[in-house]
């Protein structure tokens, strides 16, 4: 399996979207500051998963999120999920 998924950063409340075939351990070095990226605003928590049989279909999900560049429609994914 491979998930697509959403943190927001619990210290100023911006999203990183990402991919892997370890939810568990990606947030956990997300959180340990090992991403550069994503080291200056630790902590993280999940906000939204997507699960993907292939890595290729997962990437595509990635960078389609990635293009969208908008808090509204984030906001929305997440709402729409949590439902």
């Amino acid at each position: 399996m491979y998930w697509v998924y959403i943190i927001q950063s619990e210290k100023d409340g911006t999203f990183y979207i990402g991919q892997t075939n370890d939810l568990e351990s990606r947030i956990v070095r997300h959180n340990a500051g090992l991403s550069k990226y994503t080291s200056r605003k630790i902590p993280w928590k999940i906000v939204y998963t997507e699960e993907y049989n292939s890595r290729k279909v997962a990437m595509q999900r990635e960078l389609f999120l990635k293009k969208q560049r908008n808090r509204d429609f984030y906001n929305r994914l997440i709402a729409s999920k949590n439902i």
